[in-house]
């Protein structure tokens, strides 16, 4: 799969939890989220038990707490639209200090909010403990159809290429005396988007070219071969088993 490539989520660390293959953090993560998906959003309760087990997970991988809330910031457009839903979803009406607010909408608006969270939350902890390079190996060995593992993996190496060439072009127009500072420089600016473009898409040629002529024949070589233990699968299915008998007395409590 290539050298590795760090990311900016990704915290480097010898816990417990940066120990455990990728594979089985990326099944352990998704069955996580699909449990607390399906936890009803009546039950309040079992949405702070998934945010303790989660809190476990966090210390257990010596992540500190500031960096995981820091990174929960990506979530706020989900939060803005959650707060809208008692304002804008029809049916039964309760007053709040002088506001009409729906009942179904603020019990929507709990439920995005809850399940997003958690779910982000979630995402971010399996980012901090692994390498982009291993979560494409965990999603191959996982048996994503080979093809969606290339193309992310071409999409993460080439975005800090991307961005090289786009600071570049700044440096260069501002070198040039270039300000965008209204409407007037749109313009310029477009003209930079369509030179960009076609740069990505030359040096997507060109790569694919040395790849070919060096035996690229549609499928990536696998050279490190990620394998684990049935110890190391029980310890990952420990934060969704236990999310699932939360789930299980929800529903039925």
């Amino acid at each position: 799969m290539g050298a590795g490539h760090a990311h900016k989520l990704y915290r480097a660390g010898h816990s417990p939890v940066h120990a455990l293959p990728p594979h089985c953090k990326l099944a352990a993560v998704f069955a996580f989220v699909i449990v607390v998906v399906s936890t009803p959003r009546e039950a309040m309760w079992a949405f702070a038990l998934y945010a303790v087990l989660l809190g476990a997970v966090t210390a257990v991988a010596r992540i500190p707490a500031a960096f995981l809330l820091k990174r929960l910031l990506i979530e706020v457009p989900f939060v803005a639209f959650a707060v809208l839903m008692p304002f804008v979803v029809p049916g039964e009406q309760i007053h709040v200090l002088g506001m009409s607010l729906g009942v179904n909408g603020l019990w929507g608006a709990w439920n995005v909010l809850a399940k997003g969270t958690l779910g982000v939350a979630a995402s971010v902890l399996l980012a901090s403990t692994t390498e982009l390079r291993s979560l494409l190996l965990g999603l191959q060995r996982l048996k994503l159809p080979p093809m969606l593992v290339q193309i992310a993996s071409f999409m993460i190496r080439y975005g800090d290429v991307i961005t090289d060439e786009m600071r570049r072009m700044s440096i260069a127009r501002r070198s040039r005396g270039f300000e965008a500072r209204g409407v007037r420089q749109w313009g310029v600016l477009g003209k930079s988007a369509g030179a960009l473009f076609i740069r990505s898409y030359e040096r997507g040629e060109r790569v694919h070219l040395a790849m070919v002529s060096r035996g690229y024949t549609g499928t990536m070589p696998v050279i490190d071969e990620v394998t684990a233990s049935g110890a190391q699968w029980r310890s990952a299915a420990a934060l969704p088993v236990a999310a699932l008998c939360i789930c299980l007395l929800g529903w039925t409590l």
